[in-house]
């Protein structure tokens, strides 16, 4: 799957400066630069074969779950019963 968003990241690369050995702190901030350009999804993505009526039943339940939430909001807020 091409996803034109990622193209920059493949020229560019991404790096993280360590400042004063703490690398930990830059794990951090590698990690969440990582999760923005969404290399973590399309590594989860990658990870094993879905057939296309897979991914149709977990994109209808994405959007039956985000429908109850807007549903629940509208509730709290006395717009729908």
């Amino acid at each position: 799957m091409y996803r034109p968003e990622l193209e920059n990241v493949r020229q560019r690369g991404l790096f993280v400066e360590v400042h004063n050995g703490d690398v930990t702190k830059a794990l951090r901030k590698m990690k969440k630069i990582i999760q923005q350009d969404g290399i973590f999804q399309t590594l989860r993505d990658r990870e094993r074969f879905e057939t296309p009526s897979q991914q149709r039943k977990k994109a209808k339940a994405r959007a039956v779950k985000r429908w109850q939430k807007k549903l629940k909001e509208l509730r709290t807020q006395g717009i729908a019963r």
